[in-house]
């Protein structure tokens, strides 16, 4: 019966049974209802950061809140969306990127976990390859570590637009000021404060949005209680008085800030409002805030606990204000492909009933099912039987997908992680056509064909080798083929065949 089931429930299991039969919405969204707005409105964006920072328990919030899962999902527990290897459940940590689209509010937003840990480098670096905007995650106690100056590289690398979320503020260590300081002298950004928290450690219960001044409130305390309501009103002058200075003062750091970084915002400053700079409308100081960020002149920083259900929803707003959408992003070479397909295969996955599902990223044009495409790289034709849109294992079949979005494709065979996909090779030679009467019109060098090849991904060397044969030779063939589709999903594995013994060598660490 239910309440001998509930004695043996632990706390846990108990909170995740009220979430699932209590939940604010009966109604889990399905992956069809998912927005396809005009590209002004798509967020590619990656969740990257240190070693059990908070990114999975960060994705995990951003998919309940926005309907797409009905609990909340654990990484402790094994059960979180985006982390569904064998592996990856038993030991507790990401190992390879997953990705998930969801809506919000009315953007569609693409997103993929990174793993943090450094052995999988590789897995972040492809990731940003192809993205428009990051969300770095810091521990609130512990700042900048390790792998997130790796990341951070990473992303500067290509030129990716941040913001920033200081995760677990919920901690007794928590320190924002600390946070701050080494955003600042570790990874030498610009840190741009948006937000200041309510309280400490324990009783960290909110925050107060610097550009709007409204405070934002999460006092529940129930078990069915789940962060999907919260309180927000306008400062009032009976409110606590340090928490009135220090909203203040950090509201006038963020305009001076602003200021300093966007030239016509600080015009604005010095003639509409220069008697009072505090009186510049919210809406001005986000348009300016949104300029510097995506030229990369400063970064956003938040603040909340994903774990308490803290600062997730306005981290997704900040997504959608801050971060550019894809047509905001600069990729020189697709202009000569106009309205025709350019894609980047960036990712490979094995499926033992659809063989190689390849991620790719349109660029321009548009992808249909049951169509054919041209792989420049390979110099071949190969047809696409099905378009699934990615949320972690699980797929969802649509008849197209327009530019600006992340897409699996099935039934390229011999499309690997690096290649560029056109609609056809005619469509490639008139780019290259476009390409050379441009240059041609400069007086400059004309452009060769190998030009408008998207760049690829940068593999690291292997840094761990190591020998292997099979058991017998009658699984010689079976041995081979799994190489083969490792390598195909793993570009940073080397295979090599030893003359005189046979044996195969050279398998970096990732196996």
């Amino acid at each position: 019966c239910i309440t001998e089931f509930c004695v043996f429930c632990n706390f846990r299991l108990l909170s995740y049974c009220s979430q699932l039969f209590f939940s604010p919405s009966d109604e889990v969204k399905s992956l069809r209802a998912v927005v396809n707005p005009d590209i002004s409105k798509i967020r590619n964006i990656g969740i990257m950061a240190h070693i059990d920072a908070g990114k999975t328990t960060t994705t995990e919030r951003m998919l309940y809140f926005s309907g797409y899962t009905r609990a909340f999902g654990d990484v402790d527990d094994g059960d979180t969306v985006t982390d569904y290897m064998a592996q990856e459940r038993e030991r507790g940590i990401t190992i390879q990127s997953a990705a998930v689209t969801f809506d919000w509010k009315d953007h569609r937003i693409n997103l993929i976990d990174t793993p943090g840990h450094v052995d999988f480098t590789l897995e972040v670096e492809r990731a940003l390859r192809v993205l428009d905007g990051a969300v770095a995650v810091f521990d609130a106690s512990a700042g900048v570590e390790a792998q997130t100056m790796t990341v951070w590289r990473q992303a500067e690398k290509h030129k990716i637009p941040c913001v920033c979320f200081l995760n677990k503020m919920d901690k007794p260590a928590a320190s924002l000021r600390y946070s701050l300081d080494s955003i600042k002298t570790k990874l030498k950004a610009n840190p741009i404060l948006l937000q200041i928290p309510i309280g400490s450690g324990k009783s960290f219960t909110g925050l107060v949005d610097l550009i709007t001044r409204q405070k934002m409130t999460w006092q529940g305390s129930s078990l069915t209680y789940d962060g999907h309501a919260f309180e927000t009103s306008a400062l009032q002058p009976s409110d606590d008085p340090d928490v009135l200075q220090a909203v203040s003062e950090a509201r006038a750091t963020l305009i001076e800030q602003v200021a300093d970084l966007d030239d016509d915002f600080a015009e604005l400053l010095l003639g509409q409002y220069s008697e009072s700079f505090d009186a510049v409308p919210a809406g001005k100081l986000q348009e300016a805030l949104r300029k510097v960020t995506l030229a990369r002149k400063g970064v956003p920083v938040l603040c909340g606990s994903s774990l308490k259900n803290k600062g997730v929803q306005p981290l997704l707003d900040a997504i959608t204000a801050y971060l550019p959408a894809p047509n905001e992003r600069n990729h020189d070479l697709v202009r000569w492909y106009k309205d025709d397909l350019c894609a980047l295969a960036f990712k490979v996955v094995h499926d033992k009933q659809r063989g190689p599902l390849v991620f790719v990223r349109i660029y321009s044009g548009s992808m249909k099912a049951q169509s054919a495409v041209y792989n420049i790289n390979r110099n071949g034709t190969e047809r696409m039987s099905r378009l699934l849109l990615p949320f972690a294992d699980q797929h969802i079949e649509i008849p197209s997908l327009s530019a600006g979005n992340i897409v699996l494709t099935v039934g390229l065979k011999q499309t690997v992680t690096g290649d560029t996909i056109v609609s056809s090779k005619a469509s490639a030679a008139a780019a290259v056509r476009r390409a050379q009467q441009e240059a041609e019109s400069k007086s400059s060098s004309q452009r060769e064909s190998s030009s408008l090849v998207l760049a690829g991904v940068e593999v690291p060397e292997p840094v761990f080798f190591c020998s292997i044969e099979p058991p017998t030779l009658a699984k010689q063939a079976d041995l081979e083929h799994a190489l083969n589709c490792l390598q195909r999903e793993d570009p940073s594995l080397k295979v090599r065949i030893d003359p005189d013994s046979g044996q195969v060598k050279d398998l970096p660490s990732m196996l």
